[in-house]
C-alpha cells in the first residue's frame, strides 16, 4: 500500500530557445489510480489475512461483533471484524460497491442469493426456487463478489470467535439490510457510512 501524490511538480525540458528557458514550470496532475478490480481486492484481503500478528491484535468481544478499519487498495474500503461464535449480519448486499472477504481465524459461513435484484423501487420480492447458495469458508477461504450482491454471513461455532478482512470499491456508499422468510426478501433499512464508522 503505497501513498501516491495526486500533484506532481515538472521540470521542464532543457531548452536553448529563450522564451522556453523563462517559462514558468508547469505542474502536471497524476492519473488517479484504476479502481481496483475484485480481484485485486481477494489479493488483498488474501494478504492481509495472512498478517498473524494484525490478526491478533483485533480485540475479541465475546457479546458482539468488532472492527478495525483498514487502509484498503486503490481508495477502497477495508475492514478487519471479530464474529464471536453465534453472530452473523444478516442478510444485506453492498450497493454499488464490489468486494471481497476472506477467513482470517475460525470458520464462517456466506448464504447468498444467485439472482440480480432490482436496485431501486421495491419493498417485498418473492424469491424463486434455486437461488439459494450456501459456502463453508475456513481461515484462508474467501470470495470476491459484484455489485448488488445479496447475502449473510455467519460464525456458526456455538463456541470458536472467527476473524475475517474485507474490502470494497468504491467505498461503501450504504448498505440495505433485508428480513427473509421463506422466500420473501424484504427491505427492511438503508444504511449510510455514517451509520457504522
Amino acid at each position: 500500500m503505497s501513498a501516491s501524490s495526486p500533484v506532481s511538480a515538472s521540470a521542464s525540458p532543457p531548452s536553448a530557445s529563450a522564451s522556453a528557458a523563462s517559462a514558468p514550470d508547469t505542474p502536471t496532475v497524476a492519473s488517479p489510480a484504476p479502481a481496483p478490480t475484485q480481484a485485486e481486492l481477494l489479493d488483498f484481503v488474501r494478504r492481509t489475512a495472512a498478517d498473524a500478528e494484525l490478526i491478533a491484535s483485533l480485540p475479541l468481544d465475546p457479546e458482539g461483533r468488532t472492527w478495525v478499519r483498514l487502509a484498503g487498495p486503490g481508495g477502497s474500503e477495508a475492514w478487519l471484524i471479530g464474529w464471536p461464535p453465534g453472530t452473523g449480519t444478516g442478510w444485506h448486499d453492498h450497493a454499488d460497491s464490489i468486494g471481497a472477504f476472506l477467513t482470517a481465524a475460525g470458520e464462517l459461513t456466506e448464504n447468498s442469493l444467485a439472482a440480480r435484484l432490482p436496485t431501486d423501487g421495491w419493498k417485498t420480492l418473492e424469491l424463486t426456487d434455486g437461488v439459494d447458495r450456501a459456502r463453508r469458508l475456513p481461515a484462508g477461504r474467501g470470495r470476491a463478489f459484484g455489485r448488488h450482491h445479496v447475502h449473510e454471513v455467519l460464525n456458526e461455532s456455538t463456541d470458536r470467535h472467527a476473524v475475517s478482512v474485507h474490502a470494497y470499491f468504491p467505498p461503501l456508499p450504504r448498505i440495505r439490510r433485508y428480513s427473509r422468510t421463506g422466500q420473501t426478501l424484504r427491505l427492511e433499512q438503508v444504511e449510510r457510512p455514517e451509520d457504522w464508522q
